[in-house]
């Protein structure tokens, strides 16, 4: 395969892309706690009901202390959460009866789509703004980035 074609950064642009994402990051948090406190649930709760529920399936504690890079004991505090407020259950593994498996329940869509209304609202607006081979640039750096961040925050958990 032939090596990427890489171009240097200056250190002002740099910069600013930093404090973009500095300040795109802070807003997501901020939004994301509003969305959870909303839903009954804490941040860390939401994110990870969010990476469970991508899943194709049922997901053991240990699966789910991957995906979030949450210690298995603090998974087993947010499965408690979600559990009780009616998100996930615990089922047996129909294939060992002794593993437990957390099934992400369905959510009432009615309920649950207003709360990320204002951001699709947002990401078309600003979208809008572009042309299409300009949004294939943006989705390329965003992709990039995010494999480069899965990959520094979860050792390329996808």
């Amino acid at each position: 395969m032939p090596e990427e074609k890489r171009y240097p950064v200056p250190a002002d642009e740099l910069a600013r892309f930093a404090e973009i994402g500095r300040e795109s990051s802070t807003l997501a948090v901020l939004r994301h706690a509003r969305i959870a406190e909303k839903m009954g649930l804490s941040a860390t709760d939401h994110k990870a009901l969010d990476l469970a529920s991508r899943a194709t399936g049922p997901l053991t504690a240990g699966e789910i202390a991957k995906l979030t890079g949450l210690s298995t004991g603090a998974v087993t505090g947010v499965i408690d959460r979600l559990e009780r407020a009616g998100f996930v259950r615990r089922v047996r593994d129909a294939r060992d009866r002794r593993k437990v498996l957390v099934e992400v329940l369905p959510v009432d869509e009615d309920k649950v789509a207003p709360l990320f209304e204002s951001a699709l609202v947002i990401t078309r607006k600003v979208l809008e703004k572009f042309t299409p081979a300009e949004r294939e640039a943006i989705e390329r750096y965003q992709n990039e980035l995010l494999a480069l961040m899965r990959e520094d925050v979860l050792g390329g958990t996808p």
